[in-house]
């Protein structure tokens, strides 16, 4: 087969420039100080620019300006926002959520408080100072 006019004029160009050596130690050693140096610093990331934070549970960043239902408080747009009680709002505002752990501890902590554990509810046949074999009958 033969070659078109842009072929062979591609491979005349080409044939002219002369081929591409691969770098020698010293520069593959410049480059790779480079790209070390370029890590510390940041990557060469402009000076502005933030890292993607993420964001807490159900919470979104404001699309535009608005006020805090609970506190009243204007926030700007692309602040951290939450669901409140009647609306969008910060998210100091926000009902913070107990995890189960949490949970069973306020249940028990209020029945230790209101008397209603096992041991208040039984009454002790000790005597004081005596062993539990010389107990008297319970009452």
């Amino acid at each position: 087969m033969g070659q078109t006019r842009g072929q062979k004029a591609a491979k005349a160009a080409g044939a002219q420039q002369p081929k591409k050596k691969w770098p020698g130690k010293a520069q593959r050693e410049a480059v790779q100080r480079s790209r070390a140096a370029k890590k510390k610093t940041g990557g060469g990331k402009p000076a502005g620019v933030k890292k993607a934070v993420s964001l807490p549970r159900g919470a979104v960043r404001a699309v535009c300006r608005g006020t805090c239902p609970a506190c009243l408080k204007d926030y700007d747009k692309g602040v951290v926002i939450m669901k409140v009680s009647e609306g969008w709002g910060h998210l100091a505002c926000a009902p913070r959520k107990m995890s189960a752990a949490e949970r069973e501890f306020a249940r028990n902590k209020a029945a230790i408080e209101s008397g209603e554990t096992f041991r208040s509810r039984k009454p002790s046949d000790w005597r004081l100072g005596s062993s539990p074999s010389s107990t008297r009958p319970a009452r």
